[in-house]
């Protein structure tokens, strides 16, 4: 339940408005005091005056209110609450959020709060698959905001697919998950700790114009280490090639091949853990051509002799002086994932598998929620449905947790 908790609720300008007020409701029945701040296009949809009745607290609306400014109110707005929900999370508000614009009441704000916050997309189903709104919600998700995953159905517009806001029950259910510990997330559990994630794809490259990938868009273990770091942890993320901003407060070192992920991996040791998300290839060209492979007309295509990448997962599992405290592995599968998982374990050394399916179907790959299960030596943990920040800081405490037990 919600006691007591102080939820500052931003409704963005959408027509899922009008959700925003039984929404309210929903989480006054949990126990949350709801201060409302609405945006100027939001009122549009839903008239101030609902929504002040409905949350029984005064509404802000301005960002120069004479009164409320005198007291720097987007200041204290930002840090009298425990969280911070916005929905509707419009394109727009997304937008903002994303590129650290402020100039409304409610993106000024965000822009000033240090407390989490979550936020529930709606929007047309074109806007939410647009590339510049993916790239938009990568960013947030690499600032450890929580994405409420919109869902699918109908429409105003007429169309049908994601987009739809999730019904007011399933957040309101989400938030008191958030604040009643079951995402358990502090700023200082990983105080002290030095952490190393990788993360993203490598590219092998053929030769100077194409190259060996795979699917890997990296938003996973960028999740992981934005919790890491909220969670006090020195972060450093390994990663490969991505359109992923810096998630904050972590130290960044980009590669692009295997032997460079390798390589920066071992320049970080010592670590007390070290989370391997990288989708790492298998192999790579013995001998990369200097030059563009040409298609000779009537010719065979050109062999390709492949060489064996090294494995980092199991190079760090098995280091003798450097081997980090806690090495946890990555297993995407497609079919058989426990079983899968449980045999990756025992191959490499490692001390968790956090397994998952990224069958087509699943849009784990390009999507940003995850079904994972926390392998280890003598369990299986099945997760529920969560975002991937949600994965993130899940994992984050359980990380905290095991390092505590071990080393106090």
């Amino acid at each position: 339940m919600l006691g007591g908790k102080r939820i500052l609720l931003i409704i963005a300008g959408g027509i899922s408005a009008y959700k925003s007020l039984e929404l309210t409701r929903r989480l006054r029945e949990r126990g949350a005091i709801i201060t409302p701040v609405m945006t100027k296009a939001s009122e549009q949809f839903v008239t101030p005056l609902s929504v002040a009745a409905l949350a029984g607290q005064k509404l802000y609306r301005d960002l120069f209110d004479l009164t409320d400014e005198a007291e720097m109110g987007h200041i204290q707005l930002s840090r009298d609450a425990d969280l911070i929900l916005v929905a509707p999370a419009t394109a727009d508000i997304m937008a903002r959020m994303a590129h650290g614009t402020a100039n409304d009441l409610a993106s000024t704000t965000l822009l000033a709060t240090d407390k989490p916050v979550m936020i529930a997309p709606a929007m047309n189903v074109r806007m939410w698959t647009h590339t510049a709104t993916q790239r938009n919600l990568a960013q947030l998700v690499a600032d450890g905001i929580g994405v409420l995953e919109p869902d699918d159905g109908d429409m105003a517009c007429g169309e049908f697919g994601p987009g739809r806001m999730q019904e007011p029950d399933a957040i309101a259910a989400r938030v008191a998950a958030k604040l009643s510990g079951q995402i358990p997330h502090t700023a200082h559990e990983l105080a002290g700790r030095k952490i190393l994630v990788t993360a993203g794809p490598t590219h092998e490259p053929i030769d100077p114009v194409r190259y060996i990938a795979n699917r890997s868009s990296g938003k996973q273990g960028y999740a992981i280490a934005a919790a890491l770091a909220a969670a006090g942890a020195e972060t450093y993320l390994v990663s490969g090639p991505t359109q992923l901003g810096k998630p904050k407060g972590v130290t960044v070192t980009r590669v692009e091949t295997a032997l460079e992920m390798l390589a920066a991996c071992q320049s970080h040791l010592p670590v007390d853990a070290a989370i391997m998300t990288a989708a790492v290839a298998d192999w790579r060209v013995d001998t990369e051509a200097d030059q563009k492979l040409k298609k000779e007309t009537g010719a065979q295509p050109p062999p390709l002799v492949m060489t064996e990448n090294p494995d980092i997962l199991q190079t760090l599992s098995n280091a003798k002086n450097t081997r980090p405290g806690l090495v946890v592995g990555f297993a995407a599968e497609t079919e058989n994932v426990i079983a899968n998982a449980q045999a990756k374990l025992a191959r490499k050394g490692c001390d968790w598998i956090v397994a998952n399916d990224v069958s087509p179907d699943t849009e784990t790959f390009a999507g940003d929620a995850n079904t994972v299960h926390l392998v280890t030596a003598d369990s299986v943990e099945d997760w529920p449905r969560l975002s991937k920040a949600e994965v993130g800081e899940r994992l984050a405490d359980r990380i905290a947790d095991a390092l505590e037990a071990a080393h106090g």
